[in-house]
């Protein structure tokens, strides 16, 4: 899977706010174009750094998950791209799905994140950025309620209430093809 085209890097993350920042660190390094594909279990943070990546594109609208929109197109406020977020969970055709979607925005002149769009969307552009997120520690939690009883999905506050490892996620982000060759991405480790 890995070509001679492949950049990654790895950082740790160790709360939520810190999610958000490196999605406003990787948004500097995101041009037009891009394609970002978000990987990881329910809770692990893509919205939350998709949130990021919104804030530091300077895109309107509150970033929130897209799972019954399939697709959500945040407006730049500024000159830049304006952000696509789209939940690939209930895309089965991946593509062709993406494209009748008939998103009121050109997909090459925006900033596309796709949370789990790993083995559907990658036809989309040879380049792209793949995001790997991984609970570190606490995994034997990972999929238990919490004390609400709200399922995995719901489990944000509760999680934040917890103990501060349950907070802290492996994160690899792997630039391919030739637009991500030269890009220096520990840049985003802060």
């Amino acid at each position: 899977m890995h070509t001679s085209h492949a950049v990654a890097t790895r950082l740790t993350v160790t709360s939520p706010e810190q999610m958000r920042d490196l999605g406003r660190r990787l948004a500097k390094l995101l041009r037009p174009g891009d394609l970002v594909l978000l990987t990881g279990e329910l809770g692990a943070g893509k919205t939350t750094l998709t949130r990021g990546l919104g804030e530091g594109l300077g895109v309107r609208g509150a970033v929130t998950s897209p799972t019954f929109v399939i697709a959500r197109v945040h407006p730049s406020l500024g000159d830049g791209p304006p952000l696509v977020h789209v939940d690939a969970y209930r895309l089965g055709g991946g593509l062709d799905e993406m494209e009748d979607l008939d998103l009121d925005v050109s997909l090459p002149d925006s900033v596309v994140a796709v949370e789990w769009g790993e083995g559907k969307v990658e036809g989309l552009a040879e380049d792209r950025l793949h995001v790997v997120i991984e609970r570190t520690v606490g995994e034997q939690t990972g999929g238990e309620q919490t004390a609400g009883g709200q399922a995995d999905g719901e489990q944000t506050a509760g999680e934040q209430a917890a103990a501060p490892e349950e907070d802290v996620r492996g994160v690899v982000v792997t630039g391919v093809g030739p637009r991500w060759a030269g890009e220096d991405l520990a840049v985003l480790a802060g």
